[in-house]
């Protein structure tokens, strides 16, 4: 604050608010959505009224979670917010507003924004890929996912160079589609950057290719007697009870197996969304 020049301004309680309102002022928009605010007394809105609006104003988006139940509308702070339904319609959203069913409004207002944007992402090469960055990353499934205490979901990706990445608790359902992936499938990932230890926060990924997943069906039979062989271990090949001749893992009988997953864009669902992350009802229009 001290080294403000030629700069007018004045501070509330800690005085962050003035990073925003810089940023603001200096935001030139490539894309931009817009978000009535209506501000009352007391906090209250009908579920009912809210999943009406969201099925019949078209143009709205991020308004209820049908599978977990969720206004998404609603702020949990304690604030004179009553709700607020982002859009990419002005007139669309005074509408909506209408619809929704709600406590007393003494006042609202209709916001520029860059919500819903995905202007706070970078493509990026693992290696240069630093914490708290927004991020774009291709890469390979390196390590296949596993669940870690608290329910998080954990795999990697590498382009050369490795980073984990992460569909915590909080995704919900969208920790079943990272579960399905396999080493070898190509993706991108979206998301925030956790510092310690560095992994790519998900808000969505794109499946680019699927690998080709094979399953065992039979061991192989020697060639001198004609008996199933036994394994020797993990990835130690085989060999017949009978006269010892040794066969390799590949020597046994596969077939491939399909994949739940298809080509395409996942997100998260609307109760894990960031504000910033752009859902595919946008990203795909």
């Amino acid at each position: 604050k001290k080294e403000a020049k030629n700069c007018i301004y004045k501070t509330y309680k800690n005085g962050r608010g003035i990073i925003g309102s810089i940023a603001a002022i200096a935001w030139k928009p490539y894309d931009r959505t817009y978000e009535i605010i209506a501000y009352g007394k007391e906090k209250w809105v009908d579920e009912e009224s809210v999943i009406k609006m969201d099925k019949e104003c078209k143009t709205c988006f991020d308004n209820y979670d049908y599978k977990n139940k969720h206004i998404a509308i609603m702020p949990h702070a304690n604030s004179p917010v009553i709700y607020g339904i982002r859009g990419e319609n002005v007139e669309e959203l005074k509408k909506a507003m209408r619809m929704v069913v709600s406590s007393a409004i003494e006042r609202w207002i209709i916001f520029e924004t860059n919500q819903a944007t995905d202007e706070h992402l970078q493509k990026k090469k693992i290696k240069d890929v630093r914490p708290y960055e927004s991020v774009i990353v291709r890469g390979t499934v390196k390590k296949e996912p596993f669940v870690i205490k608290g329910g998080h979901v954990i795999f990697s990706i590498y382009d050369g160079d490795e980073i984990e990445c992460a569909a915590y608790e909080p995704t919900k359902q969208f920790r079943n589609v990272i579960k399905r992936l396999r080493k070898g499938d190509v993706i991108t990932v979206y998301g925030g950057v956790r510092e310690k230890p560095m992994t790519i926060n998900i808000e969505k990924i794109k499946i680019e290719k699927l690998a080709k997943v094979y399953k065992k069906i039979e061991n192989p039979r020697c060639l001198r007697c004609g008996k199933h062989m036994k394994s020797m271990g993990r990835e130690k090949g085989y060999r017949c009870p009978k006269c010892g001749t040794k066969a390799g893992e590949k020597d046994a009988k596969y077939v491939i197996v399909g994949r739940e997953l298809k080509q395409t864009f996942y997100e998260v669902p609307v109760v894990a969304r960031r504000h910033l992350a752009k859902p595919l009802k946008r990203l795909l229009a």
